[in-house]
């Protein structure tokens, strides 16, 4: 054998004994340590509270707050006037987080770790109850199972998701506080469990109620509030579902970096105005500034606040006068967004932390309890006490978190006069349906960025009156969205089932629960 053999037969015998020597460990040793393969539920689910948070509280300032009359454009008024397109958000956003969700679920399951379980199916819950109120009819039961080969996923229709959400949130009742890990990575609640158990079953409250006109929510309702150990709801504003924000960027709340110009689009509509005006109810201090022309000039010159209508094209819009007089028009003469959700290029006085994206108040929930008492549907409580607890919770809220901003000549009068509660369109008098369009005032108010809960809840109710403004595109208030341009596209021919059973995927048709 020369030598050249002799190399080459050592030569294999080498590689041979590196191959079989090396092969059991070779996973193990290209693992990257830097790069781990499984994500641990601590480190998902701050993600999917961001970004649902951000979508909700995004939306809520782009669409929510201005199409149920909170607030009016006075520039690119396309908004204010329903000229809405396909909305590809919150179809996207939500879609892409439930990945995290189902991967949350599924490490927690194999670990036992049933708080990290509850608490994603919290979020699942709340994230598709915002998408079908918006939307209708979505991927539900074949959604997110592109692993399994399931690429074109069905629409299921609402009544089915409904379903599913209902299921969801209850099995998250029982598993939030069965095991006893602690959740770290919890932004929302700092890990507190009840917490998150009474979100839980605030959340099953409010959606109840969303489909009252179309089931009876009676029996569900009342073994929900009949069972305070069993199924714990909300109880005061320390319970709220509100994500406090941070100093640091970019943990500030969400307007507070935005350019001013974008800021200043928005305005007290003439609607919120005249409701909180004819109530004398302190909240117009807080939901809006007073206008720049009645802040300027003399020390003790009384301030002012005004709003503007909805619906006007952007020349009408931008050149409003409150009192008529084209001398006294446009924005010197309307009043913003309150200073407690301002930029910081907005106001020197601005807050990085005072302003928190809220997903569920207290507020809300006895407002729910109070038509609930009211129609019958529950027959713990009192409808009056229920009642007065949101309308005082409210304030409460607002004035803790003006002084938690440094706000505190706003927060002084935030509290409203002793006799705010004696008011003819406010005390609990009346028939039933004069309580029920009182309870629903009071929550339109109470609701003010709240996602878009204000909308939602307006196309349950009708309450308040919202018309649609001079030059809309339409001659009736929005019902729904529009499917994303892409679904349409590539997911076409369940698209097209969807709205053969739906209706036209127009702003007009109404999804399921909103029954005429």
């Amino acid at each position: 054998m020369n030598k050249f053999l002799k190399y080459s037969s050592l030569l294999a015998a080498v590689t041979l004994f590196v191959m079989t020597g090396c092969d059991k460990d070779f996973e193990e040793v290209n693992r990257n340590p830097n790069s781990p393969e499984v994500v641990s539920p601590a480190l998902l689910l701050p993600h999917i509270i961001r970004v649902a948070s951000n979508e909700i509280v995004g939306k809520s300032w782009g669409l929510g707050n201005v199409v149920v009359q909170y607030s009016a454009k006075i520039q690119f008024t396309n908004e204010d006037r329903y000229n809405w397109g396909p909305q590809g958000n919150p179809y996207s956003v939500f879609y892409n987080a439930m990945r995290d969700v189902n991967n949350v679920v599924n490490l927690g399951e194999a670990a036992g770790q049933n708080n990290y379980v509850g608490a994603a199916l919290v979020m699942k819950s709340m994230m598709y109850a915002f998408m079908t109120d918006a939307y209708g009819d979505l991927p539900f039961t074949e959604a997110t199972r592109a692993k399994e080969e399931i690429n074109y996923p069905k629409f299921d229709r609402q009544e089915v998701i409904y379903q599913g959400i209902l299921a969801d949130l209850a099995r998250a009742n029982q598993l939030l506080g069965s095991s006893s890990e602690t959740m770290e990575g919890d932004i929302l609640f700092g890990g507190n469990v009840l917490k998150w158990k009474k979100l839980a079953n605030s959340l099953r409250l409010r959606a109840l109620m969303r489909l009252s006109k179309r089931i009876d929510p009676s029996s569900a309702m009342q073994s929900i509030v009949a069972d305070p150990s069993g199924s714990p709801i909300i109880t005061g504003n320390e319970d709220n579902a509100a994500l406090q924000h941070l100093a640091d960027v970019p943990n500030q709340h969400y307007l507070f970096t935005t350019r001013s110009g974008s800021f200043d689009e928005y305005r007290l509509s003439t609607t919120l105005e005249r409701v909180l005006k004819d109530y004398n109810d302190p909240r117009l201090h807080v939901y809006a500034q007073p206008t720049t022309d009645s802040r300027a000039g003399l020390v003790g010159r009384p301030q002012d606040y005004a709003g503007v209508p909805n619906g006007l094209a952007d020349e009408d819009a931008y050149g409003y006068s409150p009192t008529g007089d084209p001398t006294k028009g446009g924005s010197n003469f309307i009043s913003n967004i309150g200073l407690l959700f301002s930029c910081l290029q907005c106001s020197p006085f601005a807050s990085p932390t005072g302003f928190q994206t809220m997903l569920m108040s207290y507020s809300e929930v006895q407002f729910i309890l109070a038509e609930a008492r009211e129609r019958g549907f529950i027959t713990t409580g009192n409808a009056e006490t229920y009642y007065l607890n949101g309308i005082r919770a409210s304030f409460d809220y607002y004035e803790a978190r003006l002084r938690a901003a440094n706000l505190n000549p706003i927060a002084d009068v935030t509290q409203p006069a002793p006799d705010y509660y004696l008011q003819a369109p406010i005390a609990y008098t009346g028939s039933q349906q004069e309580k029920l369009v009182k309870i629903g005032m009071q929550k339109w108010l109470a609701l003010f960025f709240t996602g878009m809960e204000g909308w939602y809840d307006w196309r349950r109710t009708g309450i308040p009156t919202v018309t649609p403004g001079p030059a809309a595109f339409f001659d009736s208030v929005p019902r729904r969205f529009m499917y994303p341009t892409g679904v349409q596209a590539l997911n076409r021919d369940n698209y097209q089932e969807a709205v053969a059973r739906q209706g036209a995927d127009v702003i007009t048709t109404r999804v399921w629960w909103d029954a005429q």
